[in-house]
């Protein structure tokens, strides 16, 4: 008898210890998956069609497949205004919420090549473009002087800010957004110059070798109470600010189940 309850009592904390264990770290260590984003896989590479019809990103840069061979997408028109919008979107919903460094920095390169000869009509449009965290706008940023037909490369900085530090899994993803308005040429010289407006964006897989990416100053973060929830608690609270908290528990548990089986055994 005393045999059986010893056994139960250490099968009990020895279970109990192997969950507390056995449970992820962290946000960021918990995905291995190279499209994801991680302390190690900062950087959100970008890509897409022919046409600039369909823009996705991941964090995967060896993984180019479907995106144009080329290395760009394009928007042309011969005559009248010419107007452009397009968002590149996560192409897979993040599998663990993203979290960034409160003191950090976002950081995007890209590159395009515009051209607009015509003369606007009191409504053309720099390059704007716009960072959204879901479906909430956290950072715009505006670039002039890029029309000229030659290729551009861009640098954008934006600090984190307590809108930033955690995106949300399929909820939160980033979406940036690239709005621009220019005008083609019409008349009798375009037989000998180039009257037509376009629009190139450089993708990540570009011949030109333009650095493409947006780079996130991720940092691994707990996961309240040890199971990727919000769950409360005291023992909750005490695990996720005091990292292998659970795992000292689980063992305490066992040494004190195996001291009490010892006891029922000498005192029956």
């Amino acid at each position: 008898m005393q045999t059986q309850r010893a056994a139960r009592a250490f099968g009990l904390a020895l279970l109990l210890a192997l969950s507390t264990v056995a449970a992820p770290a962290s946000a960021q260590d918990a995905v291995q998956d190279p499209k994801q984003p991680s302390v190690d896989n900062p950087h959100m590479h970008f890509w897409g069609d022919s046409g600039l019809n369909n823009c996705w990103t991941h964090f995967d840069g060896n993984d180019s497949s479907g995106s144009a061979s080329e290395g760009f997408g394009e928007s042309e028109v011969t005559s009248g205004k010419h107007e452009v919008e397009f968002s590149c979107k996560i192409q897979e919903n993040f599998k663990q919420d993203m979290y960034l460094n409160p003191n950090g920095t976002i950081e995007l390169d890209f590159a395009v090549e515009v051209y607009a000869p015509g003369q606007c009509a009191n409504d053309c449009e720099d390059l704007n473009v716009t960072l959204y965290k879901g479906s909430m706008e956290v950072a715009r940023q505006q670039y002039s002087g890029i029309d000229t037909g030659d290729p551009e490369t861009r640098n954008w900085k934006i600090d984190v800010n307590e809108n930033m530090t955690r995106w949300n899994k399929s909820v939160d993803e980033p979406i940036i957004t690239f709005r621009w308005v220019g005008y083609a040429d019409s008349g009798p010289l375009c037989f000998v110059f180039l009257c037509d407006s376009y629009f190139k964006f450089f993708y990540s897989n570009n011949e030109d070798n333009y650095t493409v990416e947006m780079n996130f100053p991720v940092v691994n973060q707990t996961i309240p109470g040890g199971g990727g929830g919000d769950g409360g608690g005291i023992g909750g609270a005490v695990s996720d600010a005091v990292p292998g908290f659970g795992l000292v528990a689980g063992i305490s548990a066992l040494a004190l189940a195996a001291v009490g089986a010892s006891r029922f055994t000498r005192e029956e």
